[in-house]
């Protein structure tokens, strides 16, 4: 893909200092004027800056510290982007958490964060920013999951949130397609990012997952922003995954009820 393919004047990415965010920022340097970076880790964000502008002197990266998951963040966040004359052409909905273990023992709190990042934070920002991206004929991508498409025992809230992800980028594609807007779900299997690690309670050390099933985060992201040129409405990057998502959504939903039933139990 060639930066022309790519080209984009302002591209927001939440959850940019780390993991996935971090690697569209890289991937997206060479070809856009100005990078929006949101994250709670302002520090960092700091330093990804200074690093990407070391190595593409044209670009102007811009750094904002906020929780997400908390109304009043976003309302700052929001209201420092219109001071700043900032109007996304890429909006990029990394943000995420998760978390690996029964309903019944959860900490609500963490639960009830995971729900407002998942789904609240990104409907949000997307709502806040279409109309300049459908006067710009812009770009959403929203990073879903894999397990957006199946029920998942231990996983099952953070699953419930990627489906969301998932239908509401596919509906909301619909609504613009003829407005020029391109929207696109990600659905990456699993991803050595740290997200396993903080999505792990004290009890687990790591995600029932094989390893041969891990797709580097750098494939993710490439094979993300050619669909995203392409006008595709939904991609699971690596070649395995896209199989396993072809397989499941052709069985019918007792049978992968079924197998879900045998997956490997936090202990």
């Amino acid at each position: 893909m060639s930066k022309r393919d790519c080209t984009y004047r302002c591209a927001l990415i939440t959850g940019a200092s780390s993991g996935l965010g971090l690697e569209f920022a890289r991937q997206l340097a060479p070809s856009v004027e100005t990078l929006v970076l949101v994250s709670r880790r302002e520090e960092v964000l700091e330093k990804v800056a200074r690093d990407l502008v070391a190595r593409f002197p044209h670009l102007t990266v811009k750094v904002f510290a906020s929780d997400l998951s908390e109304v009043t963040d976003r309302g700052r966040l929001i209201g420092s982007l219109a001071t700043e004359g900032l109007r996304p052409d890429l909006l990029v909905n990394n943000a995420g958490l998760g978390d690996y273990g029964e309903l019944l023992t959860a900490d609500w709190l963490k639960t009830s964060e995971m729900i407002r990042l998942n789904i609240e934070a990104l409907t949000h920002l997307t709502h806040v920013f279409l109309p300049g991206l459908i006067t710009q004929k812009g770009s959403i991508l929203n990073v879903s999951s894999l397990a957006s498409i199946l029920p998942i025992p231990d996983f099952s809230v953070y699953a419930a949130t990627k489906a969301y992800v998932t239908s509401f980028s596919e509906g909301l594609r619909l609504e613009v397609r003829d407005l020029g807007v391109k929207v696109l779900a990600v659905c990456p299997g699993p991803i050595k990012t740290g997200f396993g690690d903080r999505a792990c309670r004290a009890s687990t050390s790591k995600l029932p997952v094989q390893d041969a099933f891990y797709i580097p985060v750098e494939q993710v992201v490439q094979e993300s922003l050619i669909a995203l040129v392409q006008g595709r409405a939904r991609i699971y990057p690596g070649l395995k995954v896209a199989l396993a998502a072809g397989v499941i959504g052709l069985l019918p939903v007792v049978v992968v009820r079924f197998v879900m039933s045998f997956r490997p139990r936090k202990s």
